[in-house]
């Protein structure tokens, strides 16, 4: 189950005065199949930069999920970790396939979740801690760190017994 985050989304009034549009769950959590304890929360997410903040937009996380933001756009997302000895990583090409994104899985590395995105992502622990894995080294990141990920190899452990929650922006980029 998906620990539901609290969203409040602002917007303008019929005479341009700014108001509260909502204030409740973010309303599209996802657990993938594979591995229901894995939790995704997009917040909100933009097809492009500069954004348009007219009144009357469909929420824009209301679509399939896509690991990777749009080109030219973004995605704000909670992403709970569970520990690594409780999840399924079987069958991972399939499932970075399932999310839009076929060439972002490296079977051959040395951790199952290794993967690369045509994104630039800043990724900032917000509960728990979890190891950050690049194909030459490892960091233990905890509450408050925040890691730039620059389109590179990397993949998530979380080698401890309790959830891990980080949120990430992703920026879409040009590959490397």
């Amino acid at each position: 189950m998906v620990k539901p985050v609290r969203r409040i989304v602002t917007g303008h009034d019929g005479e341009g005065r700014s108001v509260f549009l909502e204030d409740g769950p973010a309303p599209n959590p996802f657990s993938p199949s594979h591995s229901p304890n894995v939790g995704l929360t997009n917040l909100w997410l933009l097809d492009a930069v500069p954004a348009t903040n007219e009144a009357g937009q469909a929420d824009p996380t209301a679509r399939p999920f896509r690991l990777e933001p749009p080109p030219a756009g973004n995605v704000v997302r909670i992403v709970e970790f569970p520990p690594d000895k409780e999840r399924n990583y079987g069958n991972q090409a399939e499932v970075f396939s399932q999310y839009g994104a076929a060439q972002a899985h490296d079977k051959a590395a040395r951790h199952p979740g290794f993967h690369k995105t045509y994104s630039v992502d800043y990724a900032i622990v917000i509960e728990g801690e979890i190891w950050a894995l690049m194909d030459v080294g490892e960091t233990l990141m905890q509450v408050g760190d925040v890691l730039i990920q620059r389109g590179t190899n990397h993949a998530w452990a979380n080698r401890t017994d309790r959830i891990a929650r980080v949120l990430f922006v992703l920026n879409g980029a040009a590959p490397v």
